[in-house]
């Protein structure tokens, strides 16, 4: 396979977590808008969009490649995270991790990696 074609797996796999991200992000808005649940349970869903949107970029990423299925998957939970980081930077809402910040990349990372372990 050529650079490019790694590339294309790689940001292929990641607009898809983006997109599923976007998704559920507007799913979780409307729902606190009409439940008004806790912060743990907002808190606790944010966590399981993240661990699910890397694990469906993984799974794409490794169905893709072929072969290494898990260092695709990692790469792509990499790159899902990173993107995050910077927006989350840039945006002004890296106050709200604090110190989440490894605990997300960890699992960002490791859902990425399940992801193209499974593909």
């Amino acid at each position: 396979m050529t650079a490019g074609k790694y590339f294309r797996i790689i940001l292929c796999a990641t607009i898809t977590s983006y997109i599923v991200t976007g998704a559920l992000l507007l799913l979780t808005a409307f729902l606190l808008y009409q439940l008004e649940p806790r912060q743990s349970m907002i808190t606790l869903g944010i966590q399981a969009i993240y661990i699910f949107s890397s694990f469906l970029g993984g799974f794409v990423s490794g169905r893709c490649a072929g072969s290494r299925k898990f260092l695709w998957g990692m790469a792509t939970g990499s790159l899902y995270f990173i993107l995050l980081f910077i927006v989350s930077f840039f945006t002004g809402g890296i106050h709200a991790y604090g110190s989440r910040i490894l605990s997300t990349a960890i699992m960002c990372i490791g859902g990425g990696m399940l992801g193209g372990m499974l593909s």
